[in-house]
């Protein structure tokens, strides 16, 4: 519980058997989180054992992709105030979620940034080619809605009001990585309060099967780049059939 408001973690997991546990312990101590959620997405097979020592609840989503994991974990927490959505990978610091936890009391979704070369850790996959890349589709976001200051669009660690979810769910298509992109463009399309903050970003235990890998990480923010012009088209035409002249 924080400020009288019920908060529940999601965390989905397919290949962090190695770091889930610590991670799920991290967030048991902050004393402030009702129930931590972890949504099994085809994982390691240690990962149930790992969780079962833990008070997380498993649930498993055999649609492959970290959207359908996410999607699976905000049905399964409707019933919270607040969530907070972070990969168990080790990269996070669960204790970040009280800083974010400090300006939900003002915005519905208060998003991470891992591109402040001050929070980088030493050892973390943020070179040059991620942090002005991820900082660049920041920046197109930003001019193209209008919107408040953006520096990353891959930081999966966010916390967002259930009003906000309940209003964008509709939205949402995509059940892969450009997922939390997604939800970051329909939050900025609908004009839903938010901002992004500086989180610490930590080397990853075990590989990533996205960032890991410099081509994949190009593919994917090439394809972020099509999904923010293609929901700015969408508004635009939206905008347009109503007959209101601003956007």
């Amino acid at each position: 519980m924080w400020n009288g408001l019920s908060l529940a973690v999601v965390l989905p997991t397919y290949n962090e058997h190695l770091s889930i546990r610590e991670c799920i312990e991290q967030f048991e101590e902050l004393g402030v989180v009702d129930r931590i959620l972890v949504v099994n997405n085809n994982a390691h097979p240690d990962t149930p054992a790992r969780v079962a020592t833990t008070s997380a609840i498993e649930v498993h989503e055999t649609l492959q992709g970290y959207g359908a994991a996410i999607r699976r974990g905000f049905a399964e927490t409707a019933r919270f105030d607040l969530v907070c959505v972070c990969e168990p990978d080790g990269t996070f610091v669960p204790s970040d979620l009280l800083k974010l936890l400090s300006y939900a009391a003002d915005v519905d979704i208060v998003f991470g940034s891992r591109t402040v070369q001050t929070f980088i850790f030493s050892g973390a996959n943020m070179g040059r080619f991620l942090r002005y890349g991820n900082w660049a589709v920041a920046k197109l976001t930003e001019i193209l809605f209008d919107t408040v200051s953006l520096s990353d669009v891959g930081c999966t660690f966010r916390v967002v009001s259930r009003k906000a979810i309940d209003t964008m769910s509709p939205s949402f298509r995509s059940v892969g990585s450009d997922f939390g992109f997604e939800m970051m463009l329909s939050a900025a399309a609908m004009r839903i309060p938010m901002v992004q903050i500086p989180v610490h970003y930590q080397a990853r235990v075990g590989r990533s099967s996205v960032t890991g890998n410099r081509w994949v990480a190009m593919r994917l923010g090439l394809s972020m780049i099509a999904l923010c012009l293609k929901a700015r088209i969408a508004k635009r035409r939206r905008v347009g059939s109503t007959g209101n002249g601003g956007d």
